[in-house]
């Protein structure tokens, strides 16, 4: 038995097939030299994605990353991790336009104009610079923090550089006075002026005295109110610390404030007998001031996925982040919501326990 195969006549010339298939053959061109352009034209815009973690109680290309001279130290068998954010540019890192729509379509990334991240050249300089005190600055509270959250008061001089047009004092203090108390009480530490004025209402006279010039001066002035309703005096305070110990950070190549609170309680546990974390991977992320108040950082949903890909199973977040962190939580991370150092060390001791039912998440 014999098979025929049917077969398809060819068009004749100038069909509507053939213009169909020359449309689509240009198409089809069209479509590469696209892709070809994507692929190779530089892309104004910066890409962020989760940066590197480190563990503030381990060590950093061979060096401890955070080095405590002048007290007993003991060790933990944990991980307190910092987690950062890793920005590049075309300027730094060559990447086209098809990149950037990949990085705009990924979960793990975002994308933002180039400018709004770096600025001019000078704009970037002078962040750059800016990005590195904080960094320096960050370090010495989370030392004040530290310890004064384990109870060693840090005393401090308290410097007035400057005050705000609105404030009260404006004319009745001068650059160099040095604050020595509040009302006739003794003020010593940078927490002990804090809490201070923390005692007033908004618009309360508060009675201010200064050493200037080797003598005593009392000035008394109204507070303002800082725009959420607490007392402010409207000064410019710098604050010499006097620590008691001496602590390096074996890390130069994160900037930023954003870091403090993981590295004031790397310095606690480094400092307690206890062995707080028991084990535990812990990661995190928020600012610290002397006081031990965690402040917002920026980039929480790369630091998240960064934790998670570093193996933690804990994050600590600023409560300040919680409406950016809330349906961004990487599955397997757990997020516990802090507000203070004190909320923060709680944390870390009870995971470490296994008490962690009723811990605040976001």
């Amino acid at each position: 038995m014999t098979t025929t195969e049917a077969s398809t006549p060819a068009p004749a010339a100038g069909a509507p097939s053939t213009r169909r298939s020359t449309v689509m053959s240009i198409a089809g061109l069209a479509t590469s030299a696209l892709i070809a352009l994507l692929t190779v034209v530089p892309s104004p815009y910066a890409i962020g994605s989760p940066g590197p973690t480190f563990d503030t109680l381990g060590t950093a290309d061979g060096v401890e990353l955070v080095e405590i001279k002048g007290a007993p130290t003991y060790m933990s068998s944990g991980e307190l991790r910092l987690t950062t954010v890793s920005v590049q540019r075309a300027g730094s890192l060559p990447f086209s336009i098809g990149r950037v729509l990949a990085a705009w379509a990924s979960q793990s990334e975002y994308v933002v104009p180039q400018e709004s991240v770096y600025g001019t050249a000078e704009e970037e300089e002078e962040a750059q610079e800016q990005a590195a005190q904080e960094w320096i600055s960050s370090q010495e509270s989370a030392t004040v923090s530290a310890l004064e959250a384990l109870g060693h008061p840090v005393p401090a001089t308290l410097r007035i550089v400057g005050a705000s047009e609105r404030s009260n004092a404006a004319d009745l203090v001068e650059t160099d006075d040095v604050i020595v108390a509040v009302d006739g009480e003794d003020v010593e530490t940078f927490t002990d002026l804090v809490d201070a004025v923390g005692d007033r209402e908004a618009g309360d006279d508060i009675a201010v005295t200064v050493v200037r010039d080797g003598e005593q001066i009392t000035e008394t002035f109204a507070t303002l109110d800082d725009g959420a309703g607490a007392a402010v005096m409207g000064l410019y305070i710098d604050p010499e610390f006097e620590l008691p110990i001496d602590v390096t950070v074996g890390i130069e190549k994160v900037g930023g404030p954003s870091a403090g609170m993981m590295f004031s309680l790397g310095i606690m546990d480094r400092l307690t007998e206890e062995d707080e974390l028991q084990g535990a991977l812990v990661a995190g992320t928020g600012t610290i001031d002397a006081t031990g108040d965690v402040g917002a950082i920026g980039g929480i949903r790369m630091k998240l996925i960064g934790a998670r890909d570093a193996g933690a199973e804990w994050f600590l977040a600023p409560v300040e982040n919680c409406a950016e962190v809330s349906g961004n939580i990487p599955d397997g991370l757990n997020v516990v919501a802090v507000d203070t150092l004190d909320d923060a060390y709680e944390a870390i001791t009870r995971i470490g326990a296994g008490d962690t039912a009723d811990l605040p998440g976001c």
